[in-house]
């Protein structure tokens, strides 16, 4: 359940971030991104290439990606990832249901729901199971 969790977290985080550079041709504004030319932008007034850059490489895409990345990397280490993960994302989820419903934040329940049962039989299994308190 938790490697299914890490897969679903880590290949969201990709497919939004690139498909926010290839897709909604975010990309195309890295010249603008990497010559300074979103410096003295504000939110008030943000420019094309300023919403292509919150879009993809500042979105919640790469946190995602690290987020899944962990979960993956402690379950091949048999360790099992801390709950405030899943409550953390959970509670992400519900305001991105709620500003947005049209995204995919039934997946992000689903990877939710997985980690907090999968962390719980693990505790229920003790550290044979590779629960980790420390």
């Amino acid at each position: 359940m938790i490697k299914w969790a890490g897969w679903i977290i880590t290949l969201c985080g990709t497919g939004h971030t690139l498909g926010a550079l290839t897709v909604e041709r975010a990309a195309r504004h890295a010249g603008t991104w990497f010559s300074g030319g979103l410096w003295s932008e504000d939110f008030t007034d943000m420019s094309p290439a300023g919403s292509a850059y919150w879009l993809s490489l500042a979105s919640f895409g790469i946190p995602l990606i690290l987020i899944g990345l962990t979960v993956l990397w402690l379950d091949r280490r048999g360790l099992t990832p801390p709950a405030f993960i899943a409550w953390t994302l959970g509670g992400w989820t519900v305001v991105d249901a709620v500003v947005l419903p049209f995204t995919p934040w039934p997946l992000f329940v689903l990877a939710c729901v997985l980690l907090l049962i999968g962390a719980r039989r693990a505790h229920r299994a003790g550290p044979e199971a590779g629960f980790s308190r420390g």
